[in-house]
């Protein structure tokens, strides 16, 4: 369900994975076999092999990157998938992907990316400058069903149109990108039709993973058809049966509501995976994924919800992980509904709003009151914005000055489709 109207309610919301606490061995049945402990997780170290069973809240969409926005889809294809620069693990600033190096042009309208060497894709072709040229073609002429926002989302809100927008995207205009240059095996140059401070920093999204030229072509990854509730379905085979990257990790079979497993890359470029296996199981329910990290079924699964992290904790064989604060928690106001078309009645709830008593009651404390929509973690966070602590006279007195009286009856809208807490 869309959200309706909403008011500036903002959350910093931590990030929280619940794993089986140690869980070593050297055996290869599932749920048991030597999956790498918390501890492990969080140091880089420990032993090699064994499989991993993880717990998402639904099954992917598709793994094709560059038609799915969805984090349950992003799981398995950063571990089959990887793009030109990549963020550096638990923070925000660029590091080596497939290119090793980059350069950004004087007038800001090319990178020239210098590729890494060595690199082939899952199916045996090699990764160079030309599949990448490929790979920003095929989206820039993504037509049909491939051009909803719900599908190449992140295409429009980076490089805005295609090649030819279809009659419901002529508002996107012009696109950013121009054209792709291989100039040497390991050498490509993107070049944008304005400068962009934006664009370097966007590729690191797995929606611009380079994917395989053969495989994209021969299992017809643009065919497909969009369905209003889940996006872009494919009707090839590419985004289901063969994603083929360049990841430590690629897809050996996918059981659709039971489970998608990858096995480790043995031909991989950089440092090889640990697991040999790893096993992603859609368990909708929150209760459930508890009771089965509880019961050995699964080790591990993150969108904790907080009520359920005394029980965790209290554990010594689970252990809770957690990632800084990340994701922002908002409400929001459509102004164009009466009373809060009036500027004193959305200043009167935001003063209205205990959002400490948010977070610590109902995210236990795990978050904290965020200032505006960019987490203090990204580039472009602002400090000196304008802030409305809980006042509620404050809010009486506003509320008086508009002339609204309460009891005031209100439409709430939220997203009902998703599970997170």
């Amino acid at each position: 369900m869309r959200t309706k109207w909403h008011w500036m309610l903002l959350l910093l919301v931590a990030g929280v994975l619940a794993l089986a606490a140690g869980c070593g061995g050297d055996d290869d049945d599932e749920g048991t076999a030597g999956a790498t402990s918390a501890a492990e997780t969080e140091g880089g170290g420990g032993a090699s092999g064994g499989t991993l069973v993880f717990a998402g809240a639904s099954d992917p969409v598709s793994l094709d990157p560059a038609l799915v926005s969805d984090g349950e889809s992003i799981r398995p294809i950063t571990q089959i998938f990887e793009t030109l620069v990549a963020l550096e693990p638990g923070g925000t600033d660029l590091v080596a992907g497939l290119a090793k190096s980059w350069e950004v042009a004087e007038d800001a309208k090319a990178i020239t990316f210098t590729l890494q060497d060595g690199v082939t894709f899952h199916d045996g072709t090699d990764f160079n400058a030309e599949a990448v040229c490929f790979n920003f073609d095929r989206w820039y002429n993504f037509t049909g069903a491939a051009q909803s926002a719900s599908a190449s989302y992140y295409w429009q809100a980076t490089f805005g149109g295609y090649a030819k927008n279809s009659t419901e995207n002529e508002g996107l205009g012009e696109s950013l990108y121009a054209s792709c240059e291989a100039t040497d095996a390991t050498t490509a140059v993107i070049n944008l039709t304005k400068p962009s401070a934006s664009v370097l920093g966007a590729l690191a999204l797995q929606a611009f993973a380079i994917a395989s030229p053969k495989a994209l072509e021969e299992f017809k990854a643009d065919e497909g058809t969009l369905d209003e509730d889940t996006g872009f379905q494919p009707t090839g085979t590419f985004g289901n049966e063969q994603p083929i990257g360049t990841g430590p990790f690629k897809l050996e079979s996918w059981q659709v509501g039971d489970r998608l497993t990858l096995v480790r890359n043995e031909e991989y470029w950089g440092e090889k995976a640990k697991l040999d296996k790893l096993i992603i199981r859609p368990i909708s329910d929150n209760a459930a994924r508890l009771q089965a990290l509880q019961t050995g079924e699964i080790q591990g699964y993150d969108l904790v919800e907080p009520q359920d992290i005394p029980t965790i904790e209290g554990d010594s064989e689970l252990q809770v992980l957690e990632r800084p604060a990340f994701n922002v928690a908002y409400v929001t106001i459509n102004h164009k509904v009466k009373p809060f078309d009036k500027l004193e009645v959305r200043q009167a709830v935001a003063y209205g709003l205990d959002r400490q008593a948010v977070v610590d009651n109902f995210y236990g404390g795990r978050g904290e009151v965020a200032k505006e929509f960019m987490p203090p973690s990204l580039p472009g966070y602002a400090d000196d914005v304008t802030e409305y602590p809980y006042d509620p006279e404050k809010a009486k007195e506003l509320l008086q000055k508009a002339g609204v009286t309460l009891p005031l009856e209100v439409d709430f809208w939220w997203p009902s489709d998703v599970s997170r807490p």
